[in-house]
């Protein structure tokens, strides 16, 4: 992952920083449109945080990823795939789908700092008295599906659905399993599972922008 220094980050915008308190209209546009970029960029380093530590995603009731259906996850098709359906299976599947979201979501990382850095936002007021997630919404807006295109690799490569015998076993007799679908599949549900950990870091900033300790983010959400 990429190393977002963010001591010097905040260095940089000093000037900018030291900002008048009276609402967020007599802020320079400059200055609400660093306010954004600093909140997106507190709020996927905390995310990433979060997520990349052992388990991350499993241990998450914002992120987990569920199975696929194609592995037995919410329907069963035929008796084949009702084997999958067995508790040790499914905790087995859930574990490795979740351990592929990690390794989709180191990828993600570096994606989303460097949109974050050359993003460009017509309405930074309107971001600013936003939702909750309003600015995760421009972000997960302006990146589109290529978020999902960069972290299909590490999917793919974290799922090894091959890597248990028992596993390998029931999966030989499931005729119809078709492993870029399900690789495709979970990518997106990391891509959203990303987004929503972003929005829910957002959220509990815009609630208490002064537990950052950052001017920027104290003026432009303090008084909403």
């Amino acid at each position: 992952m990429e190393n977002i220094n963010r001591r010097n980050f905040l260095a940089a915008g000093g000037a900018a920083a030291m900002l008048a308190l009276p609402g967020c209209s007599s802020l320079p546009a400059l200055s609400l449109t660093e306010a954004v970029k600093r909140l997106l960029t507190l709020s996927s380093q905390n995310a990433f945080a979060e997520l990349m530590q052992p388990n991350g995603f499993f241990d998450s009731q914002v992120a987990r990823i569920s199975v696929p259906d194609r592995l037995g996850g919410t329907r069963v098709t035929n008796i084949a795939t009702a084997m999958l359906r067995s508790r040790p299976i499914q905790k087995r599947l859930l574990k490795q789908v979740n351990r592929a979201a990690e390794k989709g979501a180191e990828l993600a990382a570096p994606v989303i700092a460097d949109t974050i850095r050359g993003m460009s936002i017509a309405d930074a007021a309107a971001i600013i008295r936003g939702g909750d997630r309003a600015a995760t919404d421009l972000l997960q807006s302006q990146l589109g599906t290529s978020l999902a295109t960069q972290i299909l690799p590490g999917v793919s490569q974290g799922l090894n659905l091959f890597d248990n015998e028992i596993i390998n076993l029931v999966l030989g007799q499931v005729s119809d399993i078709n492993f870029a679908d399900i690789s495709q599949d979970v990518t997106a549900k990391v891509s959203d599972a990303i987004y929503r950990s972003i929005g829910a870091q957002e959220a509990k900033i815009r609630a208490n922008p002064q537990a950052t300790n950052d001017p920027v983010l104290i003026a432009a959400f303090g008084l909403s």
